[in-house]
């Protein structure tokens, strides 16, 4: 039996990842990849999860129960991120279900994930998203405020394991990773969530430990 087009695009993304690894004198488990499964139909999820990936990436709260739910059990390596924005009134289902929440940015949302993470005793992983670009349409604290953000978010008692972007379309990228691996090292932060479909193999040479890939393995949504 032929294997799927999406667990055909997983292995090639996988040995892209650990390709460029190894050009740039890296180990292969320094970084991982994230399958963005967000708005994804579950016959192209499976063949990926079948295929022994583990982690992927969801833009929704209630979307990521209702896919992920049913089958959580079957797979208890499962590591399910949260990429998306988070309100928060959904942050008490955030810190039960997610494992890692990408996208604090904001000091409500890291003061309620705090209380919800007190509340429940489980505390999933923290980063803070950075609009390394300065786009008013995307979501993110700007580069200038990340430092005195990330002290605000130590002072609610969440130690903020990585930090996120998503560079501005247009131009080279490589500037942008350089300029989120300086903030995160100036803060003693030690994981870089940076890269996508298109531009994976820059951010890893620029040191990122997680790319975030969807279309290039699933397809168009």
């Amino acid at each position: 039996m032929s294997s799927s087009p999406s667990a055909e695009n997983y292995a090639r993304i996988v040995k892209g990842l650990h390709k460029t690894l190894k050009l740039t004198g890296r180990p292969e488990d320094s970084a991982c990849l994230t399958a963005v499964s967000k708005n994804q139909p579950w016959e192209v999820i499976r063949p990926v999860l079948e295929a022994g990936h583990r982690r992927f990436g969801e833009n929704r709260v209630q979307e990521a129960m209702e896919r992920w739910r049913p089958v959580k059990d079957q797979y208890p390596d499962l590591t399910l991120c949260l990429i998306g924005p988070l309100q928060s009134n959904k942050a008490a289902d955030a810190v039960a279900f997610f494992d890692i929440i990408e996208s604090v940015d904001r000091e409500k949302i890291a003061r309620a994930i705090s209380d919800e993470a007190q509340k429940q005793g489980r505390s999933p992983h923290i980063y803070v998203q950075v609009n390394i670009g300065e786009e008013a349409q995307k979501a993110g604290i700007l580069p200038a405020e990340a430092d005195a953000f990330i002290a605000t978010v130590r002072g609610y008692g969440l130690e903020p394991r990585g930090l996120m972007c998503i560079p501005p379309v247009e131009g080279p990228r490589g500037p942008y990773f350089a300029l989120l691996r300086k903030i995160a090292e100036r803060n003693g932060i030690g994981h870089l969530s940076m890269g996508m479909s298109d531009d994976f193999e820059t951010a890893l040479r620029f040191g990122s430990n997680e790319i975030r890939v969807g279309t290039a393995i699933f397809g168009q949504r």
